[in-house]
């Protein structure tokens, strides 16, 4: 493609296919050319963006950015019905370990949990009471707990057996205690201490007395868990989460007799 050139002696344009030795028009030698930009090609230039400016760097990591953006939104988006349904599951199973029903499939426990619980709330308020139907004569009481231990949040589920008084089984969790210490509240080991236990010290009385004490110092076997060694406060954690948790229920769990 032929290209422009102007002569600085003669002042004359001309073409040509690359820079002349001389001047076709009056010989003056190449020094004394120059090529002549086409109409535009300077604006254009001037007008591409310079890749080491700090506007590009800003404008680049400013869409990146909202790419990465849209993008976690949309697998969010995605995954949040999977994400909803394996919590739901992990709470299913909570409340059927605390029926002694563990180490079930994950496929099993849905179709268990419908069969068995029915979910519903405390007679007059809004605090939940599952009803669990074991077998037709065999129906048990699932309440929630929940509480604080030494580093975060504790919470759990009590089944109460039909006539109110003892405790069928029991399911504890923690966000953060020390591994091999209070952490050891979610093994099934310390869980099964709560079975059969007693939720009241009399016959009468509404206030809760099932709970859990510092290890070595149970005096009345037929309500108190011995606590966990070397884990005070989160054996104390658990024995506030239990009288919190339970004692909205007492009266109910009394008029079962």
């Amino acid at each position: 493609m032929a290209k422009k050139f102007i002569c600085n002696v003669c002042g004359q344009t001309f073409e040509a296919d690359a820079m002349p030795e001389k001047c076709p028009i009056c010989g003056a030698s190449a020094s004394n050319i120059k090529e002549v930009a086409e109409e535009g090609a300077e604006d254009k230039e001037s007008k591409k963006l310079d890749k080491n400016s700090n506007a590009y760097t800003i404008l680049y990591a400013s869409i990146m950015v909202i790419i990465v953006a849209f993008l976690l939104a949309g697998v969010s988006i995605l995954l949040k019905h999977k994400q909803e349904a394996n919590v739901e599951i992990d709470r299913q199973s909570q409340v059927l370990a605390s029926l002694r029903m563990r180490g079930m499939d994950k496929s099993e426990i849905t179709p268990a949990y419908e069969k068995i619980v029915e979910e519903g709330t405390l007679p007059g308020t809004d605090l939940p009471l599952f009803t669990c139907h074991l077998d037709s004569a065999n129906v048990k009481y699932v309440v929630p707990v929940k509480g604080r231990g030494l580093w975060g949040g504790l919470w759990g589920y009590i089944a109460v057996n039909a006539d109110g008084e003892s405790v069928y089984g029991a399911y504890f969790s923690h966000e953060s205690e020390t591994a091999g210490l209070g952490a050891l509240i979610a093994e099934t080991k310390f869980q099964e201490l709560f079975n059969d236990k007693q939720l009241f010290a009399d016959t009468a009385g509404t206030d809760i007395a099932l709970t859990a004490v510092k290890s070595g110092k149970v005096e009345h076997a037929e309500y108190q868990i011995d606590g966990i060694t070397g884990a005070t406060l989160t054996t104390n954690g658990v024995a506030a989460m239990l009288k919190d948790g339970l004692q909205p229920y007492a009266e109910y769990f009394r008029s079962l007799k």
